[in-house]
């Protein structure tokens, strides 16, 4: 299972619109856009979890490509990083 970073989305996404948008690659096993609290907009970001030859053909269909009038960022997910707080 290789988790996508998806990058660069409208607010106006919906999880269906986001799932579908990746099913004609394959699999979604799981999805999760990220949300605004408050107004339930999506903050332009999300994951996806697929299979791995399904995983790369999204990223070569998908990355760069128009959705609603944003160019997605499609790639595979990186391991977070710490940060150091102030006055370390």
């Amino acid at each position: 299972m290789i988790k996508l970073f998806i990058g660069n989305l409208p607010v106006n996404t919906n999880e269906k619109d986001f799932e579908n948008l990746f099913s004609e690659f394959g699999t979604v096993r799981s999805s999760k856009l990220v949300t605004d609290i408050f107004s339930g907009q999506c903050k332009g970001f999300g994951f996806i979890e697929m299979e791995g030859h399904e995983a790369r053909a999204a990223i070569a269909g998908l990355d760069g490509k128009d959705f609603n009038g944003h160019s997605l960022k499609v790639s595979f997910e990186s391991p977070k990083t710490r940060r150091r707080g102030r006055g370390r």
